[in-house]
Order: structure tokens, then C-alpha cells, then sequence
């Protein structure tokens, strides 16, 4: 498992980087948000874990960048920011995740791998009748037009989609979109479920309540 690190202080670097080999992970280090966007433009990685605080560019601007030129790379912000503000920013912007420092090393070590996982085998389309969902590039269209997702409902969207025609519970919708179910609810899904059926009237298909059970999406039969 190949990560790129960005950190500019250059002693917690090398610890993070001594852990992550000590878990069998390839690990590069720059300390630059300006430099780890070039590198992105040439190296392949499996994962990115980068800071916010960073000379040249900052981290939320290289995730911004890394998702403009369409990329899915898995990121997760390392970062000793831990408001509500900073977090929320990081998530829309594109990042995966988000860990605070101090941090427990064997947490980020699971945390990097199941980025990883999530990454794996994703189609760069989802298409369902009218919907479509454009992964790399985070965007829904309905019947060729560009529907506006918070990145909670873009979330929730894209795990329905991956499950069309079964059904899944609320609390596997929350587990499946880790770290954005984070604080949430089974109440929160609710919500989330019914502003996205609003957003994809007409395009043919719906988002069943199965009592007792869950969600399920579906062509529709009208």
C-alpha cells in the first residue's frame, strides 16, 4: 500500500512514517501542499494523508486541485484543526476523512486501509434510468441535468445506487458512508433520503420505505 504523506513538521513526519512502515506501507514524505499537487500529477498512490497547515498551498486547496482534475484518490486530513468548521470544509471539499492529532496508531493505520478498501473497484459511473452519478467527479445529473448534493446526500445517493434493487437498512446506509455518518442518526438518514427523493423527481425511479427493514432503490413502476 503506497501513501504520499504531507506534513511540514519534520519530526512528527517521521513518526507518522515510521508507524505507517511498521504496518508494511510504502510511505513518501514531502512537506509541501504545493509540491505533493505536482506529485500527484505524475505518481500513482494508493492513498493520500496530508495536513491542513502546509507552506505554498494549503491541504484543503490540494484536495480541491487532486478533485478538479477528476481524480478518486482516497484522502485523508491529518490535522491538529478539530472544529466543526474545519471539518465540515475538508469533507466538501473531497477529502474521505479526517482525524485529529494526537491521534492512536492504530487507528490511523485502519482508518488509511479502509479508505483503501472503499476506493477498490469503483465504476466511474453510476446510471439507473434518468440518474446518473459521475464518481470521480461527485456529480448527479437527472435526465442530463446537473442536480445539486450536499456531500451527505451525494453519500447516501451513491450507496443506493451501488445497491439498486436490494434492500438495506439505515444503519448499514450509516456504516457504508463512514466518516460522513459520524454523529449522525438513524433519524439523520431519514432526512437525507427524503431531501434526495425530492432532488431525483423524474428520473424514474424511487427510493422505497420497506417497513421494518430499510431503503430500496428501485426503477419506478409508474
Amino acid at each position: 500500500m503506497h501513501v504520499l504523506l504531507v506534513e511540514d513538521d519534520v519530526v512528527l513526519a517521521d513518526g507518522i512514517s515510521r508507524i505507517l512502515k511498521g504496518y508494511g506501507m510504502v510511505v513518501d514524505v514531502t512537506s509541501s501542499g504545493t509540491e505533493a499537487d505536482e506529485l500527484l500529477k505524475r505518481r500513482e498512490v494508493a492513498v493520500l494523508v496530508l495536513d491542513i497547515g502546509l507552506p505554498g498551498i494549503d491541504g484543503f486547496e490540494v484536495v480541491r486541485r487532486l478533485r478538479a482534475r477528476g481524480s478518486n484518490l482516497p484522502v485523508l486530513l491529518l490535522t491538529a484543526r478539530d472544529s466543526v468548521e474545519d471539518r465540515v470544509r475538508g469533507l466538501e471539499t473531497g477529502a474521505d476523512d479526517y482525524l485529529v492529532k494526537p491521534f492512536a496508531a492504530p487507528e490511523l493505520a485502519a482508518r488509511i486501509r479502509a479508505l483503501v478498501r472503499r476506493s477498490g473497484a469503483r465504476p466511474a459511473e453510476l446510471t439507473m434510468m434518468g440518474l446518473s452519478l459521475d464518481t470521480h467527479a461527485k456529480r448527479a445529473r437527472v435526465n442530463g441535468e446537473v442536480v445539486e448534493l450536499s456531500a451527505r446526500e451525494w453519500a447516501v445517493l451513491e450507496y443506493l445506487m451501488q445497491q439498486a434493487a436490494r434492500v438495506v437498512s439505515k444503519e448499514q446506509i450509516l456504516d457504508a458512508i463512514l466518516p460522513w455518518g459520524e454523529g449522525l442518526t438513524l433519524n439523520a438518514v431519514e432526512v437525507y433520503v427524503s431531501r434526495i427523493r425530492t432532488k431525483i423527481a423524474g428520473a424514474g425511479i424511487v427510493i422505497r420505505t420497506i417497513r421494518g427493514f430499510g431503503y430500496m432503490l428501485e426503477a419506478s413502476k409508474e
